[in-house]
């Protein structure tokens, strides 16, 4: 009886430590979550669609840059509900009879430099446009990576930002991985009514979801009873567990415009999940964009022109 005993006493212990690892790999500040060299079996895409992706990549770069050498960025900062300092910059124009305002959200252990590539084209549509640092994410302060659910307290602090700096504000986020996570867990809670509609690029169902996925991919593990244990770990040490972090649950009650992007080839984040989400979503004010061959977070260069097309179709009729 006291082997059994010692030995369920070092199992516990083991788990522990493996779900206390888990934890700061997946979402501590310093963790390595972020290196990524395994896949989900999906439909490889056409060498047609890998060439217009490599092109438009290279002119998204170009493009970037000349804008941020045009268009010196604003340096912000905010205190979260936590206490912390966030960073974010701002690039405004010399014209302030522009209300529209976009605030873009970069992706997984990225920074604001991350959304460049949203800020550009809403800079040129007459958008003021604000791209943040996500918490424990570049200049942003924070220990552990919010995957969302964090963030979108921070990104309200955001929205109050923008409505004292210009009452006449309208505002529409968007965001692309993470950033399409938090953008939907944002769209779950009460937003003012400066906030008009929201964007999501390749957005996960939900923390658990996503987690659950990589742990069998990287590791050969399954759910249970590591993911159990390192998700009550997370909830002590950063705040959230990953079964209450769901951007499906938030989604659902969202009642403002949403549009959802993903690509087919999408090898992280799986392209179900956009149905997934759409449908959760209630009212008719909702849309799908699919992105044929697009790994994950290619949307954008697969699609090209077409893609911010259809971005500023959707968003017309609900900005002023």
């Amino acid at each position: 009886m006291a082997a059994v005993t010692v030995v369920a006493v070092v199992l516990a212990a083991v788990l522990l430590a493996v779900s206390v690892y888990l934890v700061n790999y997946a979402i501590g500040r310093s963790g390595s979550g972020g290196d990524r060299d395994v896949a989900l079996e999906v439909e490889a895409s056409p060498d047609s669609v890998e060439a217009v992706i490599a092109a438009n990549k290279a002119q998204c770069k170009e493009k970037i840059d000349a804008f941020t050498q045009e268009n010196p960025r604003e340096n912000l900062a905010i205190t979260s509900q936590d206490g912390l300092t966030l960073h974010g910059v701002c690039y405004t124009h010399a014209d302030a009879d522009s209300h529209r305002w976009a605030i873009v959200l970069h992706g997984y252990r990225g920074d604001y430099t991350g959304a460049l590539c949203l800020a550009e084209p809403y800079y040129e549509a007459g958008y003021q446009v604000i791209a943040p640092d996500l918490r424990a994410c570049g200049e942003s302060e924070g220990s552990y990576v919010g995957m969302g659910w964090l963030d979108r307290e921070d990104i309200l602090q955001w929205i109050d930002y923008i409505t004292v700096r210009d009452p006449q504000a309208e505002i529409v986020i968007h965001g692309v991985s993470m950033g399409a996570a938090t953008t939907m867990m944002t769209a779950g809670e009460t937003t003012p009514d400066a906030v008009k509609a929201f964007v999501e690029d390749c957005g996960y169902t939900s923390v658990w979801d996503v987690f659950s996925s990589e742990l069998q991919l990287r590791f050969g593990l399954p759910e249970f009873p590591i993911l159990y244990t390192a998700s009550a770990v997370a909830k002590l040490q950063a705040g959230y567990s990953f079964t209450e972090a769901s951007a499906l649950q938030q989604v659902a009650h969202c009642e403002k415009p949403m549009l959802f992007i993903h690509g087919t080839a999408d090898d992280f984040i799986p392209y179900e999940m956009m149905d997934a989400l759409y449908n959760a979503k209630p009212g008719d004010n909702k849309a799908e964009l699919t992105a044929e061959g697009a790994g994950h977070g290619e949307a954008l260069y697969a699609l090209g022109g077409t893609y911010w097309d259809t971005v500023f179709a959707f968003l017309e009729p609900y900005m002023n």
